[in-house]
């Protein structure tokens, strides 16, 4: 099994690169292999709303949301991290994940688990993670939940290392994480699929 983590900071090895690592070591130590993906210093464009991958089923803004893609479709769990600015998610990572929920109809998501973090200097932190959870919760994801809310504070990473609560509710997320992947391989061998969704039915309110 295998969980993608996606790095919503523009630095590698910072604040949240720091709490996906105390993620990914409990997942680790549990017999599940782990990858950071990063999002990197380039420019991530927002959606144009063109369209195009409605025809083509990938968009083509620029490669790094369909190199996710391709990630995702042989990942088991996902875990989409970022920093908190202005009391919201990144925007690198709102444009990312905007383009990489619509492009693909959010189908590598479905029945895998996911769980979103967010990393911050004081506030704002729950806003955040609250805007990253809508794209799981459209996606047909069980959300992996912790003992709180999935926070870390830490204007340093070794600030972050010194918020032992925020430490240990990255280890309950892998370790919550990692249980739920063990109960659907579990499920998958008792013959337990996950339900086939119906067709959606789409509703506009002007008539």
């Amino acid at each position: 099994m295998r969980v993608l983590l996606v790095n919503g900071s523009p630095k590698e090895t910072g604040c949240t690169f720091t709490a996906l690592g105390f993620v990914a070591e409990e997942l680790e130590s549990r017999g599940i292999e782990t990858k950071i993906f990063q999002l990197g210093t380039a420019p991530i464009e927002g959606c144009r709303a063109c369209n195009a991958c409605v025809k083509t089923g990938s968009c083509i803004v620029d490669t790094i949301v369909n190199e996710c893609a391709e990630e995702a479709k042989t990942a088991d769990g996902f875990v989409f991290g970022s920093p908190v600015h202005f009391a919201s998610a990144g925007g690198k990572i709102t444009s990312f994940m905007d383009r990489l929920f619509y492009s693909t109809k959010a189908k590598p998501f479905h029945g895998k688990p996911a769980a979103a973090l967010v990393s911050c200097r004081r506030g704002g932190a729950t806003a955040a993670l609250d805007q990253l959870y809508k794209y799981l919760a459209y996606s047909h994801t069980p959300i992996v939940s912790s003992q709180y809310w999935n926070m870390i504070h830490g204007n340093t990473p070794d600030e972050v290392r010194q918020d032992l609560e925020g430490v240990q509710i990255m280890r309950t997320i892998g370790r919550n994480m990692a249980w739920l992947l063990q109960c659907i391989e579990a499920g998958k061998g008792a013959g337990i699929a996950f339900p086939k969704p119906e067709p959606v039915v789409r509703t506009n309110f002007i008539r």
